[in-house]
């Protein structure tokens, strides 16, 4: 092959590269899907955590649907109000006040408070041992105690002791990743505000539920008769409190005789 034919090959090859360099060029231009600029900002604050408590498969995912109109600003629990404020400034809306919420436990059967049924030998989960009549504890209401609801949690706020979950709620970020995963619904998000809490769901009767745990509710009635603001009713066998009407007066905590209804300071 003489000189002017390398030289004619090279620069065909070349011209060609030109070419399709321009057409890249300009697909790239013609096709390209413009990018929202709030995305990389809503990105930004947002928690970070990729928990999935917004409903959306990681934090990318629901950047995405906040810019879109899809996702509403206060789904980021872990961000909390921060969140929320600055989302509500990016997207141009009105900032929202949410009342921070936490994961309680309503129980409080642990080692010792409640009797057991039989020494339950198969896998360490709530589901699968409620599951082998009924469950190995005598109250069919109570905490399991295998930990479903700790697996869940992300931020590291739940643990086992004494047979019962207990919850961290200067951790808890109000996921709510920990509330489908307790057979028996005991877990609930409720008002950081609301300090006193019945950690009780027994609908079994006075005599049962005793039989069962000695800080059941008896549906007494004692402390609805001691509430002077109609904020708490035994509903079911078992007292509940509106967490709206109750002051924190704790007078309802003094009656009760079983200890059920708790009050943090």
């Amino acid at each position: 092959m003489n000189t002017t034919a390398i030289l004619s090959a090279v620069a065909v090859l070349g011209g060609l590269g030109v070419l399709f360099g321009l057409v890249l060029t300009f697909a790239d231009k013609a096709f390209a899907v413009p990018v929202d600029e709030r995305y990389a900002r809503v990105r930004e604050v947002v928690a970070g955590a990729n928990c999935g408590a917004c409903g959306y498969a990681g934090c990318d995912a629901y950047a995405a649907a906040v810019v879109t109109g899809e996702a509403s600003i206060t789904a980021c629990t872990p961000g909390g109000q921060k969140t929320f404020d600055a989302l509500a400034e990016i997207m141009g809306e009105n900032a929202v006040a949410v009342a921070p919420e936490v994961a309680k436990l309503l129980c409080q059967g642990e080692d010792g408070v409640v009797k057991s049924r039989y020494d339950y030998q198969g896998t360490p989960s709530c589901h699968e041992a409620t599951q082998l009549a009924g469950g190995p504890t005598a109250c069919a209401w109570g905490c399991v105690g295998y930990g479903d609801c700790v697996k869940a949690c992300q931020f590291d706020a739940m643990k086992i002791e004494n047979g019962i979950v207990f919850i961290d709620e200067n951790k808890c970020t109000a996921c709510q990743l920990c509330v489908p995963e307790c057979p028996r619904s005991l877990i609930k998000m409720l008002p950081r505000a609301a300090k006193v809490t019945v950690r009780c769901l027994n609908a079994a009767n006075a005599k049962d539920a005793m039989a069962a745990c000695s800080k059941a509710c008896i549906a007494c009635k004692r402390c609805e008769k001691a509430c002077e603001y109609d904020a708490i009713h035994v509903i079911g066998n078992c007292a509940v409190i509106d967490p709206e009407k109750c002051t924190l007066c704790g007078e309802c905590v003094k009656v009760c005789p079983t200890k059920c209804i708790t009050q943090q300071a």
